[in-house]
């Protein structure tokens, strides 16, 4: 009788010398980590976004205290202060063209909903 030796064929991870080192654990790792912050910073949005979706649309007294861009690489975030009549400081986001409308000392009406900045309208 003729002997029959069977031999296993190898497996995609069997012909990598790499994966024996744990050099793909790291990988693993990475990744995880990676899609862990991706959806942190989706969810955490998501959850900002519908928390301002439940405040009521505010209009207030306020006065423009100050202004700031913040500049990364070629990105400009444009941000304003406003105080209210209490003393209350508020800074929202804005708009490149909203941010030029505005000068520091303007008073007006500030509209907001919870983070989220509505308008402003300065009264003469």
């Amino acid at each position: 009788m003729e002997d029959f030796i069977y031999e296993e064929e190898p497996g995609f991870f069997d012909t990598f010398d790499l994966f024996d080192s744990g050099l793909p654990i790291i990988f693993v790792i990475f990744f995880i980590i990676i899609i862990g912050i991706f959806a942190f910073v989706i969810i955490s949005g998501i959850i900002q976004w519908n928390r301002n979706n439940a405040q009521a649309k505010l209009s207030v007294v306020a006065k423009v205290v100050t202004k700031r861009t913040n500049t990364r690489s070629e990105s400009t975030w444009y941000y304003a202060t406003f105080e209210v009549e209490s003393g209350d400081r508020m800074e929202f986001s804005l708009s490149g063209r909203e941010f030029g409308q505005l000068a520091e000392g303007d008073v007006g009406t500030l509209q907001f909903q919870g983070t989220r900045y509505l308008g402003f309208e300065r009264i003469a």
